[in-house]
């Protein structure tokens, strides 16, 4: 609780936590990548792009 003397938590009463990060921070849409020959894929709820193999060279995929 704020002591009116600066020494409590932040006013406001929220923390930081769920803001921006985490495994659903860019949404169940979008696309893996390919950082090495450009292929995509379009990602998969519960596979994270960086399990998926490349079809067209083989190297691990990141997210767009």
């Amino acid at each position: 609780m704020p002591r009116g003397d600066g020494s409590g938590p932040p006013a406001g009463g929220r923390n930081r936590r769920g803001q921006g990060g985490g495994p659903l921070a860019a949404g169940p849409e979008g696309w893996c990548v390919c950082p090495q020959c450009g292929a995509k894929l379009a990602h998969v709820v519960g596979q994270p792009c960086n399990q998926r193999d490349c079809p067209q060279c083989g190297a691990k995929m990141t997210r767009e």
